[in-house]
């Protein structure tokens, strides 16, 4: 397996249940906290950070003016429904 590029060390303050959860976490799959922390990261990034990321899209999208009025938008999914009723 190849190496991945890592970043500089660095430092951060955890709360203490934090930390004993990820020191539990490491222990019981015989890796190191980094690791741990790494994955937990990248979930994080996978879920909530994507979705952060895709809002402050969407705002600049309507600040700029791409964006579609609340309403046009019900009425042209209600004709197409009639349609496909009919």
């Amino acid at each position: 397996m190849s190496e991945r590029e890592l970043s500089d060390p660095i430092t951060m303050r955890l709360p203490l249940d934090v930390l004993a959860e990820i020191e539990e976490i490491a222990a019981v799959c015989e890796r190191s906290r980094s690791w741990v922390v790494v994955r937990a990261l990248k979930s994080y990034l996978a879920a909530e950070g994507r979705e952060i990321v895709a809002l402050a899209k969407a705002r600049r999208d309507i600040d700029d003016g791409r964006g579609s009025d609340l309403d046009e938008a019900i009425e042209e999914l209600d004709a197409i429904i009639k349609g496909a009723a009919a």
